[in-house]
């Protein structure tokens, strides 16, 4: 479960929004961190205490030499090992679709982390809706996999997203929408045109 493709930073724009939630010192626990390169751009860049949970042991070797600390865990495991509000910021990239149980996730999420930044790729983006019309499943920058072999078992749309947080109890105190092309259209009319967005999350009850 979970591997994370490398992080260019510089080239993905959720990354950009996330980091952008981060203050200097702040402890930001990323769950399927990948490499750790985020992470390391977090370091450099905001100052942060950070740590990052990864299964795929290769990742977790390369986490250790990219100078980043790393636990290696499943995710659909619950985050026992943190108290509440351990983290100023919690972040799931690009994750939450291969999760057994996203909704336990984003429960856990908010327990441990004040603030949780959640990656969310759009299945109802308009060239999703057009590939399933034409008899095949999405391929594109945010889904690369064949219907074969890719790690997505959950399909859902920010629609879907935000009908989750609400039914959880679950805050979403911003909604950044992510476009690859009509910005102006994504931003009004994000469950089409968006291709994904950023969730920054709270518990409803802070």
């Amino acid at each position: 479960m979970m591997r994370h493709l490398d992080l260019d930073v510089n080239r993905r724009r959720d990354l950009e929004v996330i980091s952008a939630l981060v203050s200097p010192g702040d402890r930001v626990l990323d769950l399927g961190c990948g490499d750790g390169s985020f992470l390391a751009h977090l370091k450099e860049a905001r100052s942060a205490e950070v740590l990052g949970l990864e299964i795929d042991p290769e990742l977790v070797g390369r986490c250790i030499s990219n100078g980043v600390p790393v636990i290696q865990s499943d995710l659909d495991n619950a985050l026992d090992f943190a108290e509440n509000d351990a983290f100023d910021l919690v972040v799931v990239s690009h994750t939450l679709q291969e999760i057994r149980r996203p909704d336990l996730l984003l429960r856990h999420i908010v327990r441990v982390g004040r603030r949780a930044a959640v990656s969310f790729i759009n299945f109802a983006h308009w060239r999703c809706r057009l590939q399933l019309l034409a008899g095949k499943m999405p391929r594109n920058a945010q889904l690369p996999y064949q219907w074969y072999n890719t790690p997505n078992i959950h399909l859902g749309t920010i629609a879907d997203f935000r009908e989750t947080c609400r039914n959880f109890d679950i805050c979403i105190v911003q909604e950044t929408p992510i476009a690859a092309r009509f910005p102006f259209l994504s931003r009004f009319f994000p469950n089409l045109f968006a291709v994904g967005a950023v969730f920054v999350l709270e518990k409803a009850s802070r």
